[in-house]
C-alpha cells in the first residue's frame, strides 16, 4: 500500500523537484501539490494524504496556521520544510502538531526515509534542528524549574524501568525498529512502551518526548554522542 503525500511549497520549482524524488519511489505517491497553506489544507480535506510537506514560510496563510489546521481536523502527518536551521518558527511548527522537520537543502535519500519514518508514525527532525533544539532546552534548563513548581526529574516517576530507557533511547534518536533491536524485543512491544511514556507523561508525539526527556535531565546535551 502506497504511502500518499502531498507536497505543499510557494517555490514551484522546489514543489516540483520534491515531487519528483517522492513519486519516483514504488512506495510513494504524490496525490497533490499546494502552492500556499489554504491550499495545503484543502487538498488535505479532499485527498486525505498520510503525509503532507508543508514549507514553514509561504505567503497568506503560512506552514504554522496549516499545520495546526491539518493535524487538529485529520490524521495526516506534518513535515515542516525551513531554509534555515535556526529558524525562529521551529518551536511554533512542533507546538502545532509537526511530526518532523527538514531542511530543504535534504538529501534526497533523507527526504525520502523522512516521510517513509514519519508515515509509520515516528518523529523526525533533521540533524542540525535537533542540534538548536536541544541548546535551546539546555539553555531554559539552567534558568528556569518545572512551571508545576516540582523537580523536573520527578515528571519520570510514574515511569517504568523500561519505559523510562525507552525514553531515553527515543531522544537520542532511536526508531522503533532499532529500540526494539536494542531490547531484544517486537517492535509492537517497543509501539506499546511508547504509547505508555506518551500517556504518562501527558505528551502528544515523540518530539514533545525528547523535549521531556532534556528537560527533566534524563538526557544530557553532550552524553553518548549528543549534541
Amino acid at each position: 500500500m502506497s504511502i500518499r503525500v502531498v507536497v505543499a511549497d510557494d517555490q514551484e520549482l522546489v514543489r516540483s523537484g520534491f515531487s519528483m524524488i517522492l513519486a519516483a519511489q514504488p512506495d510513494i505517491e504524490v496525490i497533490a501539490e499546494a502552492g500556499d497553506g489554504a491550499e495545503a489544507v484543502a487538498a488535505v480535506r479532499l485527498h486525505a494524504p498520510d503525509v503532507l510537506l508543508l514549507d514553514i514560510r509561504m505567503p497568506g496563510m503560512d506552514g504554522i496556521e496549516a499545520a495546526r489546521r491539518v493535524c487538529g481536523s485529520s490524521g495526516c502527518r506534518v513535515i515542516m520544510l525551513t531554509t534555515f536551521d535556526l529558524d525562529e518558527y521551529v518551536y511554533e511548527a512542533l507546538y502545532a502538531g509537526a511530526s518532523g522537520f527538514l531542511l530543504k537543502d535534504v538529501r534526497r535519500d533523507d527526504l525520502v526515509h523522512a516521510v517513509r519514518v514519519v508515515a509509520a508514525g515516528d518523529s523526525l527532525l533533521a540533524p542540525a534542528v535537533t542540534r538548536r533544539l536541544v541548546a535551546d532546552i539546555v539553555g531554559r534548563r539552567r534558568t528556569a524549574r518545572a512551571t508545576d513548581g516540582a523537580p523536573p526529574a520527578e515528571r519520570l516517576a510514574a515511569l517504568t524501568a523500561r519505559e523510562e530507557e525507552t525514553l531515553r533511547l527515543l531522544a537520542r534518536g532511536l526508531t522503533n525498529a532499532e529500540i526494539a533491536a536494542a531490547f531484544v524485543v517486537s517492535e509492537h512491544t517497543v509501539k506499546t512502551h511508547v504509547s505508555n511514556v506518551l500517556s504518562k507523561l501527558a505528551l502528544r508525539d515523540r518530539v514533545q518526548a525528547v523535549i521531556c526527556a532534556y528537560e527533566t535531565g534524563l538526557v544530557v546535551a553532550g552524553e553518548n554522542g549528543e549534541s
